[in-house]
């Protein structure tokens, strides 16, 4: 089954720049989508940018224009380039992929999550 793995989480001042990346492994027949939540203390988990083609991503507001996700399908990998951090930023990121297993037909019948990598942005 479906695994993913992220990294590139860390400490980086307000108005700085970090790239997170997501890999997938295991067996799967394919993958159809891949992106971020992320989740703040005392707060729920919330969208932050989801990609399925080159021209088919959705972003929540308060990131739009100031991140960018993108995908390498060959190498099952998503990125998410972050600039112009805020101290409001600061969470866990955890990777999300949907797609299909090796026994499915039509229906998309995965949906997995990451462990997470946490993202700190100082005042």
């Amino acid at each position: 089954q479906m695994r993913l793995v992220e990294y590139g989480g860390g400490l980086v001042q307000a108005g700085g720049s970090l790239r997170l990346t997501c890999a997938a492994f295991g067996s799967f027949r394919s993958i159809n989508g891949m992106g971020w939540y992320r989740q703040a203390p005392g707060k729920e988990r919330e969208l932050v940018a989801i990609i399925r083609t080159a021209r088919n991503t959705t972003y929540a507001g308060p990131v739009k224009g100031r991140f960018t996700v993108s995908r390498d399908i060959a190498r099952n990998t998503a990125y998410l380039q972050m600039n112009s951090l805020k101290p409001e930023d600061t969470a866990v990121y955890s990777c999300y992929a949907d797609g299909y297993s090796d026994y499915a037909g039509g229906y998309r019948d995965l949906e997995v999550w990451g462990q997470g990598t946490l993202v700190t942005v100082s005042s």
